[in-house]
């Protein structure tokens, strides 16, 4: 049943899709800005697998659970972040570099609503396995459990707007 509802949803994306490239240009150039279909279909599929991806993998739990809430897991993430994210995301996480900036679709603000929005299973999800065609490499095999769970903690930690941040950590 979810196969057909899956099958039904890309077909009706494609056809979407065609009529839209009916409509506009279409480029393949990463140079080139998406259109507001193809933005809006991408979004909608990579939020619909990236779920189904942190509830099951074939049948079985792809995601372990969160460890306790340990104070030093955003401190152990940001280091993780700087030795392997940042040099698309940027240092600070909210700011991509001239690389991130080059990729298609462009590297995002990990403190935006947009990925602030994912549950903590779908961002593990996302660092484990990554997302193909985008930029955003797998995680799984350098990384154990453990690391990528703090590096949840560290994409968390960065809802909080920076000049918000630097004002709590003036005042303890």
């Amino acid at each position: 049943m979810m196969r057909r509802i899956l099958v039904g949803v890309l077909v009706g994306m494609f056809l979407i899709l065609l009529g839209g490239l009916a409509v506009t240009q279409f480029s393949l150039s990463a140079l080139d800005g998406p259109g507001r279909l193809e933005t809006y279909l991408a979004t909608k599929a990579k939020r619909f697998l990236v779920a189904r991806g942190a509830r099951s993998s074939g049948g079985a739990r792809s995601v372990p659970p969160a460890p306790s809430g340990d104070p030093v897991s955003v401190m152990r993430g940001q280091m993780n972040f700087t030795a392997r994210c940042a040099a698309c995301h940027g240092y600070d996480g909210r700011t991509p570099t001239d690389i991130g900036r080059a990729l298609y679709p462009r590297t995002v603000d990990l403190g935006s609503p947009a990925v602030q929005q994912y549950s903590d299973a779908e961002l593990f999800w996302i660092i484990k396995h990554g997302i193909r065609m985008t930029g955003m490499p797998a995680f799984g095999k350098i990384h154990s459990d453990e690391e990528i769970w703090h590096l949840v903690a560290y994409v968390r930690s960065l809802a909080v707007p920076s000049s918000d941040r630097r004002k709590s950590e003036t005042r303890e």
